[in-house]
């Protein structure tokens, strides 16, 4: 088992003007044009109940600031939170809050809203934050969530990015563990294999000043379980804390990248930008 450490100061990779004044959760993948493409929650006012479209920039480095290319889903609904993941020369976009919402391409500059269909997941298990990767011939999504009244990450399953079907759950909470919002306090999970183990990243916050920036990271053979949080396991269970939200964790010639992000006013990196710095995954 590594730890992931922050190995670098932060740097800007995109910061919206013209669509936005800030970023919050945030995806960013490398498209088969050999661009990284970001797309990311903004507004112009304050509130997550008027984010209504992602701010895309794109450009051809990490190391540089991506540019501004527009606005993406913008049909009048909240948008929060886009995972992108991209298969056989098709872009899919899946989105939140409320019932996961779909969005295809096959270039990232227009989307198409699609049907996508699940099944089987209890209420209050899948509302919002997607992440998708695959696993063998399945793609796996995790989603945050509550359940019987604490914070959890919900998976789904599918052989086609298009019918997903609840499986269970990736990692729950107890009534002691040290934050549980009624809307859950897990949020942005992004899981990374490395080095044969699962290593799952989700911010751990109720959105106040002094657990904004904090990222708990777990560690798993399985990618399907990460165990239960209670707080008094905190030691046991919890590989790394890092000071970043709704991170990234991108790879990129030979390098691990992570990302932080998040509303103006919450002591960002750089205000209203999502910044980025050096990852790597140290001896425990």
């Amino acid at each position: 088992m590594k730890k992931p450490i922050i190995t670098s100061d932060w740097r800007l990779l995109f910061k919206p003007t013209e669509h936005g004044n800030y970023v919050n959760d945030h995806c960013v993948i490398k498209g088969n044009d050999d661009q990284w493409h970001l797309f990311g929650i903004t507004n112009h006012g304050v509130g997550p109940d008027t984010e209504r479209y992602f701010v895309y920039g794109a450009g051809e480095s990490l190391g540089g600031v991506l540019a501004e290319r527009g606005k993406v889903c913008d049909d009048g609904n909240r948008a929060w939170a886009p995972c992108v993941v991209e298969h056989e020369g098709m872009y899919y976009m899946y989105y939140g809050p409320g019932i996961t919402k779909l969005a295809v391409t096959h270039e990232p500059q227009h989307w198409m809203g699609h049907q996508v269909n699940v099944t089987g997941n209890p209420p209050m298990s899948v509302n919002r934050d997607h992440m998708v990767i695959k696993v063998g011939d399945k793609w796996l999504m995790y989603v945050t969530g509550v359940k019987d009244g604490c914070s959890c990450i919900s998976m789904l399953t599918s052989t086609d990015l298009i019918n997903w079907a609840f499986c269970g759950y990736a990692l729950t909470s107890t009534k002691s563990a040290p934050l549980n919002p009624s809307w859950g306090a897990f949020e942005s999970p992004f899981v990374v294999l490395h080095e044969g183990l699962y290593y799952l990243f989700t911010t751990y916050t109720v959105c106040a000043q002094e657990d904004y920036h904090n990222t708990l990271v777990f560690c798993s053979k399985d990618p399907y379980s990460f165990g239960e949080y209670t707080g008094d396991n905190h030691g046991e269970i919890v590989v790394a804390e890092i000071k970043a939200h709704a991170g990234e964790i991108l790879f990129d010639n030979g390098k691990y990248y992570i990302t932080t992000c998040g509303w103006n006013g919450y002591n960002i990196p750089f205000e209203g930008g999502v910044a980025i710095a050096d990852l790597e995954f140290a001896d425990a």
